[in-house]
């Protein structure tokens, strides 16, 4: 009978030990990484060890000729935007989403590279999507450049607000043209115009418009994009990684 009753003790205190290590391995896996709080603009992030889940209203937190008259952060625009072109405004007013962008904790370089949808294909800092280089299926941004707002972003006809190209206010106000700007659905940070003093080319880019280097948030090197003045902007032939998914 004590032979048994010590085994039974013996087998609760191995239960609960393993029970209290599968806890303390949920908790840390489940933390997120400092690095991704800099995306200020979530309503909240997430993760479940594998994968980042960054929720965010997808509206920015600048001034735009886009918002509503009644909002406060609507100011009037005229002038010169992106690339010099006069500015011709579009019909679309910015509206708030629900968007849950979910990315590879861990990003590794993909098999296959897949090719950016039109649409969100990556958020930054303030929570806007960004999107591809395309204003359509195979269309240059030729034609949309004109309406982009004071901050070189604009919204889709269903008041989806993004940016194609070089997030201005992030560069210029919120961070600097070196800063991390924000990730793609494949992980991988995207980086300012410049790095180590000098302004960024596509000819130092690889064809997925990024490169492999040491960061100030990644001082262990990693693979990351960066935006330049020219066309592809964010970025070229596809991920470099295997994309996750992002809902709205």
């Amino acid at each position: 009978m004590k032979l048994l009753k010590g085994i039974l003790i013996l087998f609760c205190a191995n239960f609960f030990m393993v029970s209290c290590d599968k806890d303390s391995d949920n908790s840390k896996s489940s933390e997120v990484p400092a690095v991704y709080k800099k995306i200020y603009g979530a309503t909240s992030i997430t993760s479940d060890g594998s994968y980042i889940y960054i929720k965010t209203n997808g509206t920015p937190d600048h001034k735009s000729v886009y918002y509503p008259t009644s909002n406060s952060l609507y100011e009037n625009f005229s002038g010169t935007t992106f690339g010099g072109n006069t500015f011709n405004k579009n019909p679309n007013t910015i509206s708030t989403k629900n968007y849950t962008f979910k990315i590879p904790l861990n990003p590794k370089e993909a098999t296959t590279h897949e090719a950016t949808p039109l649409g969100p294909i990556g958020v930054s800092l303030n929570g806007v999507p960004f999107f591809n280089q395309y204003a359509g299926p195979n269309q240059p941004l030729t034609n949309e450049v004109v309406s982009f707002d004071q901050w070189w972003g604009h919204p889709a006809q269903s008041g989806d607000y993004h940016y194609h190209v070089e997030p201005l206010y992030l560069t210029t106000v919120k961070a600097t043209d070196s800063s991390l700007l924000g990730f793609l659905l494949d992980g991988f940070p995207v980086y300012g115009p410049k790095e180590n003093g000098a302004t960024i080319q596509n000819s130092d880019l690889d064809d997925y418009h990024g490169h492999f280097g040491v960061t100030a948030d990644f001082p262990n090197g990693i693979y990351h994009y960066h935006i330049t003045a020219t066309d592809p902007y964010i970025n070229g032939n596809g991920f470099y990684g295997t994309a996750g998914t992002v809902t709205q």
